[in-house]
């Protein structure tokens, strides 16, 4: 055994918070989407960019690293994107970085890797981000799925197709209909309508320049300041006439699904310390994170134990979070979430500015968006001490996160504080 050694530190957890985060609009993929012909790693490096304007008098080279997530990691979606980025965007040689996958929370993970760091001292202030460009690259391109699989029956089939299974969280909850499914989506689409109108999703919003197609050929520059997903005149009948593509007479649609989208999102994270020596903002408090793995063929459920999880580390239970942001990669997996506890569909506290079905999903940008919605909202009500960020992920886990308000007051308005 190698002798203890006689000079060690013992190290303490450092608080970690979340200083800011960005996104670009989010873009339908294919052909016709407003970043058809931009490259995944300059989205990623316009959020980035667009970070560190918001701070000028913070040094770019005091980030002590960046991690960048990718669900497709290829083409130019790959090259240890947190490194490339760096680079890219105009950190000095000093700044490393790394590139994650965990398919749908990439970005979160990007974000709890980095809080693990600075938690344990190596690290004071980091940038952690998310990037999908699935018109360029579809989830599971250039991927090879091990034959073993399904030849020794290790995941059900549906496993491997993400609308299958959702359908399958609906055959397992029965009480989560189609009807249910589609008024929550509505409601999503109503609910981001309004954020629009009210400037809460513009204020984390990046505006970014891209190559704009006209019938195929590339016509100048335009500047897009709005997700291209939305639908704002989205009606329940509309809804439920939609095809249901992954089951005959099944009941997810197009219409209470996220879409397929591009885009990218960046976040600045710190110690306490570090972000009161710079004099950087705190915008919401890291209490606790948490990943669960669930059956593959019902990926949905993950958020459920995930959050449990979460929970638990931080002493807490669901009674004490005021906030929920749910990603919405399914209408019956956010309905699954809130059933399991208790938490009714149209709960205000839940999702107050819409989710992915409305803004869209570039798989793992995500958790940004999440996060950037979350501060947004503890701004507005220092009523709420805690909420979370949470998600289902590709291959049957979830991921969680719990995160305080620093601007809670238990009297705020006199309402009742959770």
């Amino acid at each position: 055994m190698s002798p203890e050694p006689t000079n060690h530190r013992h190290r303490q957890v450092r608080d970690v918070v979340f200083v800011d985060g960005v996104r670009t609009p989010f873009g339908k993929a294919g052909a016709k989407g407003i970043y058809a012909n931009e490259r995944a790693d300059d989205l990623a490096v316009k959020a980035v960019r667009g970070l560190l304007r918001r701070h000028p008098g913070f040094d770019p080279a005091l980030v002590d690293d960046v991690a960048f997530a990718a669900t497709s990691q290829t083409g130019d979606q790959g090259l240890t994107l947190g490194r490339s980025i760096a680079l890219l965007a105009g950190l000095p040689n000093t700044v490393p970085g790394y590139a994650i996958d965990r398919m749908c929370a990439g970005a979160m993970t990007s974000v709890t890797s980095l809080a693990g760091a600075i938690a344990f001292g190596s690290a004071d202030v980091a940038i952690a981000g998310g990037v999908e460009h699935m018109g360029k690259h579809p989830i599971g391109s250039n991927a090879d799925p091990n034959p073993r699989f399904v030849t020794e029956r290790l995941v059900d089939p549906a496993a491997l197709n993400m609308g299958n299974t959702a359908e399958n969280l609906h055959d397992r909850y029965p009480a989560v209909t189609k009807e249910r499914a589609d008024r929550y989506a509505l409601a999503s689409q109503r609910k981001a309508a309004a954020a629009y109108e009210s400037g809460d999703i513009q204020a984390n919003l990046i505006p970014v320049a891209a190559r704009a197609s006209v019938d195929g050929e590339t016509q100048g520059y335009q500047l897009n300041t709005r997700d291209e997903a939305l639908r704002p005149e989205t009606t329940l009948e509309g809804l439920q006439s939609l095809k249901t593509p992954f089951r005959a007479h099944g009941r997810v649609t197009a219409g209470n699904a996220s879409g397929l989208n591009d885009g990218a999102t960046a976040a600045l994270i710190a110690s306490s310390e570090a972000a009161e020596r710079l004099g950087l903002p705190v915008r919401m408090r890291l209490v606790s994170f948490a990943f669960a793995g669930v059956e593959p063929q019902v990926m949905g459920i993950g958020p459920v134990p995930a959050t449990e999880k979460a929970l638990a580390q931080a002493g807490l239970t669901i009674d004490d979070i005021g906030l929920f942001e749910v990603n919405e990669a399914f209408a019956v997996q956010v309905l699954a979430f809130l059933d399991h506890f208790g938490i009714a569909d149209d709960d205000p506290r839940v999702n107050p500015y819409g989710g992915a079905i409305a803004f869209g999903h570039p798989l793992a940008s995500s958790g940004v968006r999440l996060m950037n919605q979350l501060a947004r909202e503890f701004e507005q009500h220092p009523e709420v001490r805690y909420g979370l960020t949470t998600m289902c992920i590709g291959l049957g886990m979830g991921g969680t996160v719990i995160w305080e308000n620093p601007h809670f007051d238990a009297d705020a308005n006199g309402k009742d504080a959770r």
